[in-house]
């Protein structure tokens, strides 16, 4: 059976560099969707095109021998889900056979976290448009754990809700099985470390990896807001950060599932290790 030609986006973040990564030491072509040029990583086996998500013909052009495309979604943006629309009808007018997509954990048209629902409505237009398609969905990412603290401090509406977070290395890996193997079933897959924890718990591992004390404030909604009244952010941004605490708290984020093992093959990463590796 032929290798399926597959093409990555956000190739020159993280998430997407590393599978480009994999996928280029496995001998893999690969091609490369990246906005910038010049910050596209020089890999053996991949060529490299320039597209955003809304330039249409370049996107169409990007994929039209492709096969599946690991799609990164859009940066947070009041027009993220036009963007992701735009990408959508590129998709299938080059004849895109699977997107592998990264969406967000219990996403749904009322989620309290209000940055899911563009997770939600990508989903539902890939569905009505015929593209197949597996949504990762992902839990909240092991590397925002010590981005949440401020001054020794985490603060925020999350109550005593718990959320597993997870690795991005551990996502690649699920990724990348996904790209690679063409008989993956498509659908939706929770994505997630091996243990929930509650902010105070994960302050408290804090805490302990790295010698310097955290502690978790919970806010009210109201203190939630006026505290980040000073930043110079987009109101829907604001909102994003604030609501994700309060869909902790909520138990959106309280899933744990075996995609990363069953996929991957490999037991997930702990808060834990991962903080040990980073500290």
């Amino acid at each position: 059976m032929p290798q399926p030609r597959i093409a990555v986006t956000g190739a020159t973040g993280f998430l997407g560099g590393r599978i480009a990564r994999i996928l280029d030491d496995r001998n893999i072509p690969t091609r490369l969707i990246v906005r910038n040029l010049a910050k596209a990583p020089q890999l053996k086996h991949a060529d490299v095109a320039v597209s955003t998500y809304v330039d249409h013909a370049a996107l169409v052009a990007a994929t039209t021998d492709i096969d599946t495309v690991f799609w990164v979604s859009g940066f947070e943006a009041s027009d993220r889900l036009d963007q992701h629309r735009a990408a959508i009808d590129a998709f299938v007018e080059a004849g895109v056979q699977r997107v592998v997509y990264t969406s967000f954990i219990n996403c749904a048209p009322d989620s309290i976290f209000t940055l899911a629902h563009d997770h939600y409505h990508t989903e539902q237009i890939m569905e009505k448009k015929g593209l197949p398609f597996v949504a990762l969905r992902n839990n909240f990412y092991s590397e925002m754990v010590p981005r949440l603290v401020t001054d020794g401090v985490i603060r925020g509406p999350a109550g005593n809700g718990r959320f597993a977070p997870v690795a991005r290395t551990d996502v690649a890996d699920v990724a990348v099985a996904m790209l690679t193997d063409p008989t993956s079933p498509t659908g939706r897959f929770d994505v997630t470390g091996p243990e929930l924890l509650s902010m105070e718990q994960a302050a408290a591992l804090l805490t302990e990896v790295s010698g310097n004390p955290v502690v978790y404030q919970n806010e009210t909604l109201e203190e939630a807001y006026a505290s980040r009244a000073h930043i110079d952010a987009p109101q829907f941004e604001i909102e994003g950060w604030v609501t994700s605490y309060s869909g902790i708290a909520a138990g959106e984020f309280e899933v744990v599932s075996d995609t990363v093992e069953r996929f991957a093959g490999h037991l997930p990463m702990t808060l834990r290790a991962f903080l040990e590796g980073h500290s």
